[in-house]
């Protein structure tokens, strides 16, 4: 169910997306070769996106929308606010490193990166296992471009085919892991299919073994999108190979938006205190209860 609510709790997101495609079409009329007007709306947008999220963050209020699959909270607002000023910082610094090795001339970087952040953004956000998916994926697939934008670079173009195989190994091994969940759980909803494990055997749709298989290989998924050990074997070539602004980038922001999110999630889920409204005090770091 769509109601005005559910806008709402997607402000953030639909302003980074709409700001995305004006900067991509601003794009086309600007001359300069460091992309001055396109890199300054980058940053304004940034800007105004944080202070958005901030301002979502410091009013403590939960918020859940489109029938319960993406959630507003304080600590995912803060973890977005946070991952668009590192992106900001991550795109000042890179701009010179940049223009100097004319990976400015179409101004893809700016594009892309907002794109990669919109990702984190609805991975952020998401309570359902889809709703992640789709935001690991627009990040990754932003990622695969970036660390390919040096066209005539043969350790970049060696870097980004083996980011796309192996991460493109990672996407079928994720969705494997949620078909078979959702077959032993009869939902993709975060915490219906923590409840349905935590009831045990008898709240199950599927056999246990069905789900045990599943959440493996929907660690091992998120794990090598992650770059976690032990699926991290993508991780040196690729920084090795990617322009050191993108190293940045992908380092970065990415990584601030992945281990928290998921912490996000599994609180949401799996906190028995966060259902009755009381404060649990391991969660109290993490801005969650």
């Amino acid at each position: 169910m769509i109601d005005n609510l559910s806008w709402v709790v997607a402000y953030p997101e639909i302003l980074l997306l709409v700001m995305t495609c004006v900067i991509a079409l601003v794009d086309l009329a600007v001359k300069s070769p460091l992309r001055g007007a396109t890199h300054w709306l980058t940053m304004l947008t940034l800007a105004a996106v944080a202070v958005l999220t901030g301002v979502y963050a410091s009013s403590g209020q939960v918020a859940v929308g489109f029938g319960g699959m993406i959630i507003s909270d304080p600590m995912g607002n803060w973890l977005k606010c946070f991952a668009a000023i590192a992106m900001m910082v991550t795109l000042v610094y890179g701009r010179a490193y940049a223009g100097s090795r004319d990976m400015l001339r179409g101004g893809e970087m700016f594009t892309l990166a907002l794109f990669s952040l919109l990702g984190m953004f609805v991975m952020i956000s998401g309570h359902n296992l889809l709703v992640i998916y789709l935001g690991l994926e627009l990040l990754t697939l932003s990622s695969y471009a970036l660390v390919a934008l040096r066209r005539d670079d043969p350790q970049a173009t060696e870097a980004a085919m083996k980011y796309f195989v192996l991460g493109a190994l990672a996407s079928g091994f994720l969705l494997y892991g949620m078909s078979l969940v959702y077959g032993a759980t009869g939902s993709l909803d975060l915490s219906q299919v923590v409840r349905a494990i935590a009831g045990g055997e008898e709240s199950l749709a599927g056999s246990p073994r069905v789900l045990m298989l599943g959440l493996v290989f929907l660690v091992a998924g998120l794990a090598f999108k992650l770059g976690v050990v032990p699926f991290h074997m993508w991780v040196p070539d690729v920084y090795h190979g990617a322009p050191t602004a993108i190293t940045l980038m992908i380092g970065g922001a990415p990584k601030l938006a992945a281990l928290p999110s998921s912490s996000a999630c599994s609180c949401r889920a799996c906190c028995p205190w966060w259902w009755t409204g009381s404060r649990c005090w391991l969660c109290w770091p993490l801005l969650r209860c």
